[in-house]
């Protein structure tokens, strides 16, 4: 919310410095001085229009379309059209002025651009309790405008990325609609264009909002290992640095640390702690290169070789996205290797277009093949592109099936699969043969059998993995099965299923019900999945409900929902995948509960436990819990094979805290690996 406050000296010497910065910026990115001069004439048109405003942090709202206009040139690399529209993005939504005023000012394009990032606050600021405005629906209408601009999705990235920045001045429930939207939807997005930079920063503050006491914990020890780790690395550099000077490559090194996000991430998926973490450090070697792409993939390869000769390498963790890019466009060839003191370094080696692409994106592969009109094809992107341009055509998909369909879409891993003839299909990782079968063409889909992989005959439900060869096997008298809807996966393949049953039986009405676990059911053709049931507490004249997908417990940050006769509310971890679906499709639903309201309950939680077997270790975990903490175990799961000893444990706690301190204490037990919080 802005406020009008006079500006003062020291206001217009602080917008002047930064506008400063933003000029030198763009000139960079002016190839002519009449665009140079259009983007003063847009600072000064959005500087006069929110004159004396101010944002929550009490700053020159100016600021905020300054630091946006940085971001398109700084991380997406776009033109000086994007930097004015980035300037007057908000003229039209919080001033007089008109879209009209700003085609006479300016031109179609810049005023084309400015409309469609005003109509995308608005559908984001929508908060009507209509079903038509769902924020499902209103993210149909935000991917439409990829098929006019995609710039303006772009633009609205950057805004997206510098709201993030400053949302610690935001009311709290605010604050989580926002950061709800980001990790459901602009994160995805972002890494579907290929913009790591903007989709790492975002996770990150997010991380740092909704795991705050995880954040700080590994960003401490990140930094903790950083200092002693430098000179290493450092060592670890030298010899490669020698091997590529005297091979006569140009070339850069840099060093650099996985993100607090992604460590979180994989330490709490894979239920791992910090120091499992192989690729905690990583080298990326950024070579020059002025031959073909073939030649670039040659040089790529070769660097691999010298490295190799220099250290041992962890084959299991070669990744080769020089041979099969992924989906959105990112090439680079990553392997890790052990340095002489035993320490995992993962080295990405890239040429500097690759490098160009994996930072800006998008953005760079228009750069790269406009200044190389020779260069023939589409890019994964513009596939991509194409693909949800077709998906967000068909009237017959409804809000919340398509916000779904999209969100998977743009966060699947593809893998790569082989036909007989040796041509390469690109499907999302997990899939199924049927997926595969749709991926070639629908009528393979329609009348596949069953199917051979690597030549070994496997029916339609088998998951493929990537390097596969596969087969489709058909009969013409075959026909869609509604049981296929149990184990397919790809949106394009769902869809096509759905399609054919639509069209056969006209008058079948076929709806996609969510249930409260994530779970979708397809009404009329599959058993609704049965409900858990979840732990209650009533409170005054309401009922909590603790999430099953997630369990919090007291000292959690978490976040609220209504239910939608507001009786009850369901209370999620905030970093729960649920929690971000739910505030995305239900933005007015949010509630901030307080944990006041569940004091004298215990709470089930699960450690898992994996260490170095040995004689009396398993008692001495139970005897820990059991008799100096006073704890009661709900159940044990517990096993040894090959000298090493894995399962958990499920016990009652009172909160986080007294959970911490059970973890801290089995941590330090003689033999023990790994102790750590997971799902039940």
């Amino acid at each position: 919310m802005a406020n009008k406050s006079d500006f003062t000296q020291a206001d217009y010497d602080l917008i002047n410095r930064e506008y400063s910065e933003l000029k030198e910026m763009a000139r960079k990115r002016c190839r002519y001085a009449k665009e140079l001069d259009t983007v003063q004439k847009a600072f000064e048109f959005a500087h006069n229009a929110h004159l004396n405003i101010r944002r929550r942090s009490g700053e020159p709202y100016i600021l905020h379309p300054i630091a946006v206009a940085k971001i398109v040139i700084a991380n997406i690399n776009l033109g000086y059209k994007s930097i004015c529209a980035a300037l007057l993005h908000d003229v039209v939504e919080d001033t007089d002025y008109t879209v009209e005023d700003i085609r006479t000012m300016f031109s179609d394009k810049i005023a084309s651009l400015v409309d469609g990032l005003t109509k995308i606050k608005t559908i984001l600021d929508n908060d009507s309790h209509d079903i038509q405005s769902l924020q499902a629906e209103n993210f149909r209408r935000i991917l439409l405008t990829l098929n006019d601009d995609a710039r303006v999705v772009l633009i609205k990235l950057a805004d997206r990325l510098h709201n993030c920045r400053t949302i610690e001045f935001m009311p709290e429930q605010k604050r989580d609609k926002i950061l709800s939207e980001t990790m459901y939807i602009f994160v995805p997005l972002a890494h579907r264009l290929g913009l790591y930079t903007i989709k790492t920063e975002m996770e990150n503050i997010w991380l740092r909002f909704k795991e705050p006491q995880s954040y700080n914990e590994i960003t401490q020890r990140i930094n903790l290992t950083l200092s002693d780790k430098d000179k290493e690395i450092d060592d670890f550099i030298a010899p490669i640095r020698k091997s590529l000077e005297e091979g006569g490559f140009k070339f850069e090194i840099e060093k650099r640390v996985k993100s607090p996000y992604s460590i979180w991430y994989k330490m709490t998926t894979k239920n791992i702690d910090f120091d499992q973490i192989y690729d905690l450090y990583a080298v990326r070697i950024i070579f020059e290169s002025t031959g073909s792409t073939e030649s670039e993939r040659d040089m790529c390869y070769h660097i691999f070789s010298k490295i190799i000769s220099l250290y041992n390498y962890k084959s299991d963790r070669l990744r080769d996205w020089v041979k099969f890019p992924k989906s959105n466009g990112y090439e680079a060839l990553h392997v890790t290797v052990m340095n002489d003191n035993g320490m995992w370094v993962e080295v990405q080696i890239r040429s500097r277009r690759m490098h160009n692409i994996a930072e800006k994106g998008i953005a760079a592969h228009w750069i790269y093949k406009r200044e190389n009109e020779n260069e023939v094809g589409e890019s994964e992107t513009e596939i991509w592109f194409k693909r949800i341009q077709s998906v967000l055509a068909n009237p017959d998909i409804n809000s919340l099936e398509l916000l779904d369909l999209l969100h998977n879409d743009m966060v699947e891993t593809d893998i790569s699969v082989f036909t007989p003839k040796g041509d390469t299909k690109k499907i999302r990782k997990g899939a199924t043969v049927l997926d595969f079968a749709y991926a070639i063409h629908t009528s393979i889909g329609h009348r596949a059998i069953a199917a051979k992989v690597n030549h070994r005959l496997v029916p339609l439900s088998t998951i493929l993995q990537n390097g596969d060869q596969a087969e489709i096997i058909t009969a013409a008298e075959e026909k869609p099965q509604k049981e296929w809807l149990n184990f397919l996966i790809s949106g394009k393949a769902r869809k096509n299923v759905l399609d054919y049953f639509k069209s056969s039986d006209p008058s079948l009405k076929i709806t996609v019900k969510e249930n409260k676990d994530g779970e979708h059911s397809y009404m009329g053709f599959l058993k609704i999945f049965k409900k858990k049931k979840d732990t209650t507490i009533a409170n005054g004249e309401y009922i909590f409900n603790i999430a099953e997908c997630c369990r919090p417990i007291p000292g959690d940050a978490i976040m609220g929902f209504w239910s939608e006769d507001r009786k009850s509310i369901t209370i999620h971890k905030k970093s729960c995948p649920k929690a971000q679906s739910l505030a995305s499709t239900f933005g007015d639903r949010i509630v901030i509960p307080q944990w006041s309201q569940f004091e004298d309950k215990s709470f089930n939680v699960r450690i898992s436990l994996k260490g170095l077997d040995r004689v009396g270790i398993l008692n001495d975990v139970s005897r820990y819990v059991a008799y100096v903490m006073g704890l009661s175990f709900s159940k044990v799961a517990l096993e040894s094979k090959d000298g090493i000893f894995k399962g958990y444990l499920e016990l009652k706690v009172k909160d986080k805290h007294a959970l911490d301190t059970v973890i801290s204490k089995l941590s330090k037990i003689d033999g023990m690996q790994s102790v750590v919080r997971t799902d039940l």
